[in-house]
């Protein structure tokens, strides 16, 4: 990225340099050192999750639960699969469409809600499940969140069971002492660790793309693998045991969505130029090799990744593929930080502490309470599981139900935002929904052999997102029946004036029509007011980042009242002393040593009530009870800060 503008959204760099004459050419080795960072720092970091499927996929495909036999249909035929499953999934969905729905250059499952939310402005009820949508995606994104470490370690360290079947013994206390140093590191930030992340995986991509060389040599006759009259003639011979090996063949696109959910760090055109230029290549490759060693060598199916590779460099692969193991982990974790973060501005979770662990870049975040939930997930998965192949039927649930949500979502986009005709969206609906609703139908089949767990989990988490928002509905509900409207008190202070006193007080308050409670207690118990006083409420926009002149709205309700709104986006962390400086470009200036904040504190109490069961009111208590301080979550200095507590019942 450019050094030069470390405070700018790096699309916006992107742009700017694009602009600039900077960046030309789609061609890696005709591009100018600024795309070729961004292009080397999107493979480091947009690719680690994909470009560590070959550890698994042909393995879980042959030798896995539901491994078919070693023969030349189904080696060809499934290979076949593998490449145009990355071919329509990858380059065309993600590449070529869903990328596209960029929002201010941001992506995700939040972006795309908050697209859709747009596009579905006067349908309530198709807005209700867009919301639905998105927060079931975000909770399988978890799932997909714990499996991915998993997996990827424990296939990474399994190399040592190759290369001396008597270490399998270590293979999981291996696994779980690299993931207990991962986890432990990202109180530390990823900002050193991150600089070396893109030249490991273009090594990792280039011995990917070696040993498949080395092996198609040998056995060139995989290529007819690239027409897919293989792929047809696999189901044909098969029926439904074929439809079985989707299941397997899905784990080559694991990591897929990272290409849309990051691409708000790298831009569109570095992603594109990775995967086209350089990722697509090697991952083809090295499958191609690993089915050519199928067909030449019998039994290597029980690893068909570590035994491609020559002996002499089987040690040295295995270090390779530990360090993007960990990279493709560090890629989800930090993606599970991210989309927590949004989450949090938008609503759905309840405010916890976010950790800043650079002092340049915005996007490199650590969340405390999300690192422990991770950490002991994945520590109970892999020693509950104990092996990749378990684990394999847990991964696919996740992964697919995370891509049909996308393309759902994408065609509500499509069709009401960028008002495609219904023949296109129908088109691309029948495309991309066949092949997603079909790999999820294959790994379905799984579910008593580990895909119940990713389930399990994503309705938990759907559970608890659901109740967060809907918890706050009813809290803001009870709140406005029984609350003042503000102009007409604002009349009635003037005709009756109360004692002023010298001084601003900013009362914050999610509803900038009603009086604060926090301003009738005080009222009420001190009888005076200040000679300045602003109600206050901060708003969360449906993108990413609010635009400079929308970022603080003032009104003047007059007789020393003020109506300020400050305005972020879902990517900002939001800064109340920091934004309110900038009114004084308004006329309405504060100093914070003359300025007291004023918040109530509501303490939620679980009753019988309309709304929801009563189990999800005590869940909803119990967070609302846990979550960060208000104060803290906007950074309001705590020696300028008065809190009074209000009882809500729900």
């Amino acid at each position: 990225m450019n050094a030069n503008l470390p405070n700018e959204h790096p699309s916006e760099q992107l742009e700017a340099a694009i602009e600039h004459g900077e960046i030309a050419g789609d061609n890696p080795q005709q591009a100018s050192p600024a795309l070729r960072a961004l292009v080397i720092g999107a493979i480091g970091v947009v690719f680690g999750d994909v470009g560590t499927s070959p550890l698994y996929t042909m393995k879980e495909a042959f030798h896995g639960q539901h491994g078919m036999p070693v023969t030349a249909v189904n080696v060809l035929g499934i290979l076949s699969l593998v490449t145009w499953t990355l071919v329509m999934v990858v380059a065309v969905k993600y590449v070529s469409f869903i990328m596209r729905a960029d929002n201010k250059g941001e992506g995700g499952i939040m972006a795309m809600m908050t697209l859709a939310q747009r596009a579905s402005r006067g349908h309530p009820h198709m807005r209700r499940m867009v919301v639905l949508f998105a927060i079931l995606g975000a909770a399988l994104f978890y799932g997909d969140g714990v499996i991915t470490p998993s997996i990827t370690v424990l296939s990474a360290v399994e190399g040592l069971g190759v290369t001396a079947p008597a270490l399998n013994h270590y293979v999981v206390p291996l696994a779980v002492l690299v993931l207990l140093v991962l986890f432990w590191a990202q109180k530390h930030g990823t900002e050193r660790v991150g600089s070396i992340f893109g030249p490991i995986m273009v090594l990792w991509f280039l011995a990917l793309g070696a040993i498949g060389i080395w092996n198609i040599v040998q056995h060139p006759l995989v290529l007819r693998a690239l027409n897919p009259w293989y792929a047809v003639q696999f189901f044909q011979h098969h029926h439904w045991g074929g439809f079985l090996a989707l299941g397997a063949v899905v784990l080559c696109v694991t990591g897929a969505e990272a290409l849309y959910t990051d691409m708000g760090h790298f831009g569109r055109r570095p992603i594109r130029v990775a995967w086209f230029g350089f990722v697509m290549p090697g991952l083809l490759l090295n499958y191609f090799g690993q089915a050519a060693l199928l067909l030449n060598v019998p039994g290597t199916e029980r690893n068909p990744f570590y035994l491609a590779a020559p002996d002499w460099a089987r040690i040295p692969l295995i270090v390779l593929s530990t360090a993007a193991a960990v990279i493709a982990s560090q890629a989800v974790i930090s993606g599970a930080f991210s989309i927590t973060r949004q989450a949090i501005q938008l609503g759905f979770i309840p405010r916890m502490q976010v950790v800043h662990t650079s002092t340049e870049a915005i996007g490199q975040t650590y969340l405390p309470w999300v690192n422990r939930f991770l950490f002991i997930m994945v520590l109970a998965v892999v020693i509950g599981f104990h092996s990749s192949n378990a684990l394999a039927g847990a991964y696919g649930i996740a992964v697919t139900g995370t891509m049909a949500i996308d393309t759902a979502l994408f065609l509500v986009v499509a069709r009401r935002m960028w008002n495609w005709g219904v023949a296109r969206v129908v088109v691309v609906a029948v495309v991309f929904l066949t092949i997603d609703l079909s790999f999820f139908g294959a790994n379905t089949l799984k579910i008593l052999d580990g895909g119940w767990f990713p389930l399990v989990l994503g309705v938990a988490l759907f559970t608890v997102l659901t109740t967060w928002r809907r918890g706050r509905e009813l809290v803001m509900r009870e709140i406005k029946q029984s609350g003042l409207a503000l102009e007409p008190f604002i009349l009635s202070i003037s005709e009756h004036p109360p004692t002023r006193v010298a001084g601003t007080a900013v009362f914050l308050t999610s509803n900038a029509d009603l009086v604060p409670h926090a301003l009738l207690h005080n009222l009420k118990h001190n009888k005076v007011l200040h000679e300045r006083n602003v109600i206050l409420t901060c708003e969360t926009q449906e993108t990413p980042f609010a635009d400079a002149d929308e970022r603080v709205a003032i009104a003047d309700l007059g007789h020393g009242f003020y109506r300020v709104t400050l305005r972020f986006g879902f990517a900002e962390d939001p800064d109340v002393p920091v934004r309110l400086e900038s009114c004084a470009a308004k006329g309405v200036g504060f100093d914070m040593m003359d300025t007291t904040f004023f918040l109530s504190r509501e303490t939620i109490v679980a009753t019988e009530r309309p709304g929801m069961a009563l189990w999800r009111d005590k869940l909803f208590a119990f967070m609302a009870r846990n979550a960060l301080p208000a104060t803290a979550f906007f950074r309001i200095p705590g020696n300028r800060l008065i809190e009074l507590g209000t009882q809500v019942e729900i």
